[in-house]
């Protein structure tokens, strides 16, 4: 069932809770289906760059890790082969950050993903894209691992 939304689900929560770097960032899955997601997170003073803005690599990886998950909610491990961020605008301390993550084309092999990362509802801070390559290993491979 690749395109099973429960499945998406059931990876998106998974990969929410052995992504240690997202869960370092504090990043929270807010919704995932097959080739989407959104991932939020809140702009802390850790994660600013030496002129006070958010640290280019903070909001880079909250783009990448809703990448990761909607590129996997499939089913099949996607790996990033390519990844591109452009910084249109700049977000601070207690900015709410979310990135949406949209399939623009998927082949047995390779995803290409679109993530928009918005400081509140209308402000473009990120616009990240990425390829993925599909290798032959199912997410349900890894989840049962854990419960074995």
């Amino acid at each position: 069932m690749p395109d099973d939304p429960s499945q998406a689900t059931e990876i998106g929560q998974w990969m929410q809770r052995e992504d240690r770097f997202a869960n370092l960032l504090g990043m929270q899955l807010e919704a995932v289906e097959p080739g989407f997601c959104r991932v939020t997170m809140e702009v802390t003073e850790n994660m600013l760059n030496a002129v006070g803005m958010t640290h280019g690599g903070v909001t880079f990886s909250l783009a990448d890790f809703a990448f990761a998950v909607a590129s996997n909610s499939h089913g099949k491990v996607a790996v990033a082969l390519s990844a591109q961020i452009n910084f249109p605008a700049a977000s601070r301390v207690g900015d709410i950050l979310t990135a949406v993550a949209r399939e623009q084309s998927r082949t047995g092999r390779t995803g290409l993903y679109n993530i928009e990362v918005k400081a509140g509802e209308d402000k473009l801070v990120g616009f990240f894209t990425g390829t993925v390559y599909r290798r032959s290993d199912t997410l349900s491979d890894w989840i049962n691992r854990e419960k074995t």
